[in-house]
């Protein structure tokens, strides 16, 4: 059988895991190259549907460019806050973006011509867009163990965005990441900070069997 890693090693990864937060506070300050080449390589050893690596990932280092971002952000963050109704006032209070503080900005896309894959997607197209998401929760994970906080930004319009960075057709862009540097993490996530929403208990989320059938904890004998 496949050995474990050891007590310390399965230690850090799950502190890692637990430690993860969606940051929004920045400390400016430059990423260091070599920091920020591991980040990027650890995102492209995530998963992908049929070995198909769809993430695109573009590196935003024009000022104007970045400003340009802040603004398509910042406008879709209007547009939510109205499309809330009663939560608007709520909503406008949250920083919901770090885009002129944090040291890199880093929008994944998909890539485009994804219609020729088919393996692994033929009924569920969707796929290819977990595979992003692994690469992003690597790049996370990654950043938490280096030091450096990460933000996914995902309040902005498509369209906007796609055009800025000249996107070619069947290209899609779905997040801006905010890396850089932080004064301290969370302790807990910061809209359960806020009091924008919860955890759920893990067990409203797992099931047996069948939607909705509650599962024993593993190792307990199921009820009869």
């Amino acid at each position: 059988m496949a050995q474990p890693f050891d007590e310390a090693e399965r230690a850090a990864v799950y502190r890692a895991i637990y430690e993860r937060r969606d940051m929004r506070h920045f400390v400016p300050g430059p990423v260091d190259p070599a920091t920020l080449q591991r980040l990027l390589d650890a995102a492209h050893h995530a998963p992908s549907v049929g070995f198909m690596q769809p993430w695109r990932i573009v590196r935003i280092t024009d000022a104007a460019l970045r400003e340009q971002l802040h603004a398509v952000v910042e406008r879709e963050r209007l547009a939510t806050a109205d499309a809330l109704g009663k939560r608007h006032d709520e909503f406008m209070k949250l920083k919901v973006e770090g885009l002129r503080e944090c040291g890199e900005v880093l929008v994944v896309a998909l890539m485009d011509h994804r219609e020729s894959h088919i393996f692994g997607r033929r009924t569920l197209p969707e796929m290819d867009l977990a595979s992003v998401a692994c690469a992003i929760q690597n790049m996370w994970l990654a950043s938490r163990a280096e030091g450096l906080g990460m933000g996914w930004v995902s309040i902005f319009d498509v369209d906007d965005v796609r055009a800025l960075l000249a996107m070619p057709a069947g290209a899609k862009p779905v997040a801006i990441l905010c890396i850089g540097h932080v004064e301290a993490f969370y302790p807990r996530p910061m809209l359960e900070t806020e009091r924008w929403a919860e955890r759920k208990a893990l067990g409203d989320c797992i099931y047996e069997n069948r939607w909705g059938e509650a599962a024993p904890t593993p190792g307990e004998s199921p009820t009869a």
